[in-house]
């Protein structure tokens, strides 16, 4: 079984859910304004995924940060902001066996999935 987690009013990851839906694949969906995001998950991300890539810059959460908080940035920063905030983290993230797929793009989860 895999995990997904996001947030479930995203678009993207609504999009990701539908497919994985779709194609009969069982998942848990954990949504870190329900379920919350523990130091040791954001850590499990940050050891697979570069955590300039985990760092979503484009989301509303990280518009409405202070200038302070966007400069300087080093990933123990980035870490604690995400923690912080997990809005800022790229959705969904996808938890595969022992890797993990940031986003949703279909024909990559039909590559690596089916």
């Amino acid at each position: 079984m895999y995990t997904l987690y996001g947030i479930k009013t995203c678009d993207t990851v609504k999009k990701a859910r539908q497919w994985l839906d779709q194609n009969g694949l069982a998942y848990q969906f954990h949504d870190y304004r329900i379920d919350g995001l523990t130091p040791q998950q954001l850590n499990n991300f940050a050891e697979h995924l570069d955590w300039t890539v985990l760092l979503n810059k484009f989301s509303t959460s990280w518009r409405q940060l202070s200038v302070e908080q966007q400069t300087d940035l080093n990933k123990e920063k980035a870490l604690a902001l995400m923690l912080n905030n997990p809005t800022l983290i790229k959705r969904p993230i996808l938890e595969v066996d022992d890797r993990l797929l940031i986003g949703f793009k279909a024909d990559t989860y039909k590559t690596e999935l089916l």
